[in-house]
């Protein structure tokens, strides 16, 4: 065989004998081949089988190598060049290779490399006593001279020749190996990381039956850019509070590792890291470093399932249109900050609305509106999914926009535009948020409830609002009721008539000659259990009326009251699925609870039945 196409001899037995290499330089040339190689349960990290011929071990390739087997460089049953790696422990005593950096060495061979030298013909090799380099060796057989035994240090010596009197920090990165973020795992006993802090959350108290304490979390990133979230509890987060700033680089080790929560993770980790007292967190004094941006992203019709979680996900889009800058005053503090909204598209043939907020709204944004005819690519790293309007996203304080981005998913988003989707026509997510679509959406069918769990409890949503799903009937719409506002064309704000003619909007700061209707009307529900007043915005309001609130203006003025009772009447004694808020707010000096229908769609009465049938067999299994 080529020798540029064969596996290193050995190259398993060395990797198992040497776990965690404390020299990636100095270790010798490993070719593996890739076998059965296959992505990780949804994720865009691959395991596969490294084989040198002879033996085999389990094997990961991290996401940073996502866009080498994606655009096929590097394939099943090709050769990698591993240049460094972790060997962890895993149950049932197996043993799991983690590549940390390897390099192609050959695109896919025909077949599998089996070992042709069987072990009955392998010459039998005798060490001679106090001989360091003849072996005694059966008449013609190959003669065999072993290299003398490498001199080996300790971690102290190393130290003591390079650095000396070294600080505390880097005397632990160079005694002990330093760890990728990808190779932990709850398995894996003593370990070293060097991290970056990229949020740092406030120091919290809270209260439950065990007692009272304290908590606080800071999400870590390390040089390849994986992320993981450690949290500490008690005494070790008063020790660690003020020793962890923002955006200096740490060593720490002695702390443990556990399955994620999926409902409070704020990272793209499978696991999160919890630091107690004992553990060792030191500054790497003089030392930085700027992570790499790594992307999880998920396509727009899949944003269903995310929506009102705490997990941060991440869109690869083409931006479609660009707002003006606003300016938002804020609730808590009443500080004004700017704001503005852009709409992605992708290749699920979806739009949706992002919120820039701050720095972003203001620099990256005006970017962005000046090349929004040509159509830029974005990429934007922990957007909050929410459900206004159905769905939409909104940046963070820790987001990452990269316009026009080097990657892979990017480039093919671009082709798949300009070949096809600039003619394609799409409509935004949050439109057709029905029952049954596609990806899980909790919004319909989670917290189902019937009105009176919301209406016997009058306090509800006073801390913060709440939500719930409902199947109900439109029993009434009050025909006398201030049905719509004037808005801006540009930003839909409220606008007022000017003293010279026109309509004023106070968010663009402009006059403009003509406005828009929107919808901001109230509607009775009603349910086999009662009924209630809910608040109905503009995108809901439409789809229940069946037409703009301009179209009902004209029919109110054109055609007389009766034609328009009778438009509101149509939209009565229908069923919807609703998802709503309730919340709290203050009216006449009086705690009221408020219900705003936040989703609406129209009953699939399909996906209904088996919703249904759902919760029939667990009422039959208890």
């Amino acid at each position: 065989m080529d020798a540029a196409k064969s596996v290193t001899p050995g190259a398993v037995s060395h990797i198992l004998a040497n776990p965690s290499p404390s020299d990636a330089a100095g270790a010798p040339e490993l070719v593996v081949q890739v076998v059965d190689l296959k992505p990780l349960g949804g994720t865009s990290r691959f395991s596969f089988i490294a084989s040198d011929g002879k033996d085999k071990i389990k094997a990961m390739l991290p996401a940073k190598f996502a866009a080498e087997v994606q655009s096929g460089n590097l394939q099943n049953l090709g050769l990698i060049r591993i240049l460094d790696y972790t060997c962890n422990s895993v149950p049932n005593n197996e043993k799991a290779l983690i590549i940390t950096k390897c390099e192609v060495a050959s695109q896919a061979l025909d077949a599998e490399i089996k070992s042709e030298a069987k072990k009955e013909e392998e010459p039998a090799i005798v060490l001679k006593p106090k001989d360091e380099g003849v072996v005694s060796k059966p008449p013609n057989a190959p003669q065999v001279v072993l290299k003398p035994k490498q001199e080996v240090k300790s971690a102290s010596q190393i130290v003591n020749e390079q650095r000396g009197n070294a600080a505390p920090a880097a005397r632990l990165a160079m005694t002990r190996r330093v760890h990728p973020l990808i190779s932990l795992n709850p398995y894996q006993g003593n370990w070293v990381i060097k991290v970056r802090v990229t949020n740092k959350g406030n120091l919290r108290t809270y209260k439950n039956a065990r007692g009272e304490g304290c908590v606080f979390n800071v999400e870590l990133t390390d040089e390849d850019g994986t992320q993981i979230q450690a949290t500490m509890f008690n005494e070790a987060a008063k020790k660690f509070y003020s020793i962890f700033e923002l955006g200096k680089v740490y060593y720490v080790s002695k702390g443990s590792l556990r399955i994620a929560n999926k409902q409070f993770k704020t990272v793209q980790n499978d696991y999160e890291m919890t630091l107690n007292e004992n553990a060792v967190v030191e500054e790497a004094e003089g030392e930085t470093f700027s992570p790499q941006v790594q992307f999880n992203f998920v396509k727009i019709d899949q944003l269903g399932s995310y929506v009102n979680g705490r997990e941060l996900i991440d869109v690869v889009g083409v931006v479609q249109s660009v707002s003006p800058t606003l300016s938002v005053r804020r609730k808590f503090d009443n500080e004004t900050i700017p704001k503005r909204d852009i709409v992605v598209a992708d290749d699920s043939g979806k739009t949706v609305s992002v919120s820039l907020w701050n720095d972003l709204a203001t620099t990256t944004g005006q970017e962005l509106l000046d090349m929004v005819d040509s159509s830029p690519i974005i990429a934007i790293k922990s957007l909050r999914v929410s459900d206004f309007q159905g769905v939409s996203l909104s940046t963070v304080g820790k987001s990452t926009l990269l316009v026009n981005p080097d990657l892979p998913e990017a480039q093919n988003l671009k082709l798949w535009y300009d070949s096809e989707g600039k003619g394609t026509s799409m409509a935004p997510i949050g439109a057709d948020m029905g029952a049954a679509r596609a990806g899980g959406l909790r919004s319909m069918y989670s917290d189902r409830v019937f009105l009176s769990h919301i209406t016997s409890d009058p306090n509800m949503g006073q801390e913060k609002p709440v939500f719930f799903s409902l199947n109900a009937i439109i029993s009434h719409i009050k025909p006398d009721q201030n049905m719509w506002y004037r808005a801006c064309k540009t930003c839909n704000k409220k606008v007022t008539e000017a003293v010279e003619g026109g309509y004023w909007c106070e968010g663009c700061n402009k006059n403009d000659a003509q406005c828009s209707l929107r919808y901001i009307m109230v509607i009775k529900v009603s349910d086999p259990t009662g009924e209630a007043w809910v608040s109905v915005f503009n995108e809901h309001a439409e789809k229940i009326i069946g037409c703009s609130a301009d179209e009902l203006d004209r029919i109110r003025r054109e055609e007389g009251d009766d034609s328009y009772i009778l438009k509101l009447k149509e939209a009565t004694w229908v069923p919807h699925l609703f998802r709503v808020s309730v919340a709290q707010h203050e009216y006449m000096n009086e705690r009221r609870q408020r219900i705003t229908v936040r989703t609406e769609a129209p009953v699939d009465y399909t996906a209904e039945s088996k919703y249904l049938l759902e919760e029939i067999a667990k009422l039959t299994a208890c």
